[in-house]
């Protein structure tokens, strides 16, 4: 992959901080997008702008069609069967919402245990939580080894009879580590338990096939996959959401309405209340164009080439702790470390004045940070944009970051 003509399609990467060059190396947060994708945003309030799915006029039957066009990608980019297996939400966090409402309410009783890990985002916490409280239910955590990976070794007594859900995500964003998806899935199901995967890491980074996988339902967002912000996806299987009340009430997801009752839409419009993202979902396909132009393999090779050489000169640095696998057979394209005693956010401040941008903070892991025994860590995380030469001023700079807190320019 000629990552230089790529970054040319990257007109933010032009940029200068404090006078600096941009590094952006936080791209496990958002991802930068490609000219194409600013375009088609721009285009269709420029062109097209009408609501959707009501208009009888040509505005509105334009931009209906751009919209579920890219329905019918969004399935062909993951594998999926059927187009109205997709639902459009506004991010993960609320796709794992809606199951956790939807389907949790349905199916979790008092008593029933709901199987998370220890590296979730609190996206694919929280609303356990919340459904756990309301129900009576209880969670419980498949635990991680010391270098970072998922401890399956109580994994089938963690899998009870018991077990409504396994909520797992894909890839880590605090440790990188991918986990085993599809043997998790497989030793869930033949037990009869359900299995949510929070792909939001995952799939801006290698090919996803959720038909291969199985999973029941699959979260991810457009904004980490060089997509506007704004737009999630939900994948579910079509039997188990045809089997599911909706999440949000209100138009465009009713049949009919009545003074007592209504009914609802076929899939996957009964999950669609209201106006939605329709600009930044239309646009969302140029994203996807963009990653199947460049191929999801060369995408993967590039970040496994940058994270293998980030972890070969950031180990090299007095004083360093990096969390999570050194093996890029199962990490991707994130690597969270600790810098001696320099508190990540000082280290993220400093590191602004250079023109770098990582990440510093819990983000969104506490229990996470918790097992690992740190209030907080620094992350760089990379993506099809990123340079070598980028990752080696990263090294250099974290070098003068510590000569600073510790002895001085």
């Amino acid at each position: 992959m000629d990552v230089k003509k790529v970054r040319k399609d990257f007109p933010i990467l032009d940029q200068k901080t404090h006078g600096k060059p941009l590094v952006y190396l936080d791209s496990a947060a958002t991802s930068q997008k490609p000219t194409s994708v600013i375009e088609a945003l721009s285009l269709y309030y420029e062109t097209m702008n009408a609501n959707i799915h009501r208009g009888i006029y040509a505005l509105s039957e334009e931009a209906t069609q751009a919209f579920e066009s890219t329905r019918k990608k969004v399935a062909q980019f993951i594998g999926a069967k059927e187009e109205r297996s997709i639902v459009f939400t506004n991010n993960t966090t609320e796709a794992i919402n809606l199951v956790a409402a939807s389907w949790g309410r349905k199916n979790v009783k008092a008593g029933d245990e709901i199987l998370l890990t220890q590296m979730e985002h609190h996206s694919n916490i929280v609303p356990w939580q919340l459904l756990a409280q309301e129900q009576g239910a209880r969670l419980k955590y498949i635990p991680i080894t010391s270098e970072g990976e998922l401890d399956l070794s109580s994994l089938d007594s963690l899998l009870s009879d018991r077990t409504k859900i396994l909520a797992v995500t894909h890839m880590s964003n605090v440790l990188g580590t991918i986990n085993p998806i599809k043997k998790l899935i497989a030793k869930a199901h033949a037990k009869g338990i359900l299995v949510l995967v929070d792909g939001a890491q995952a799939i801006p980074h290698f090919k996803i096939d959720v038909t291969d996988l199985d999973c029941d339902f699959y979260a991810f967002s457009a904004h980490k996959m060089l997509g506007p912000t704004g737009v999630g996806v939900l994948y579910g299987k079509p039997h188990i959401l045809e089997s599911i009340p909706p999440f949000l009430g209100g138009g465009e997801m009713i049949l009919e309405v009545h003074e007592e009752y209504s009914t609802w839409k076929p899939l996957p419009y009964k999950f669609e209340a209201g106006t939605p993202n329709i600009g930044s979902v239309i646009a969302f396909a140029k994203a996807i164009e963009y990653l199947e132009k460049i191929g999801m393999d060369e995408i993967r090779a590039h970040e496994k080439a940058i994270t293998r050489h980030a972890l070969l000169v950031l180990q090299e640095l007095e004083g360093i702790t990096i969390f999570g696998p050194k093996d890029v057979e199962v990490k991707g394209g994130v690597v969270s470390f600790a810098l001696a005693d320099i508190h990540p956010h000082d280290l993220g401040q400093l590191l602004d004045q250079e023109g770098i941008a990582i990440r510093a903070g819990h983000h969104c892991a506490q229990p996470l940070m918790r097992v690992l025994n740190v209030a907080a860590t620094a992350r760089a995380s990379f993506y099809l944009y990123t340079t070598i030469e980028e990752v080696d001023f990263l090294a250099e700079t974290l070098k003068k970051a510590r000569r600073y807190f510790y002895r001085g320019f």
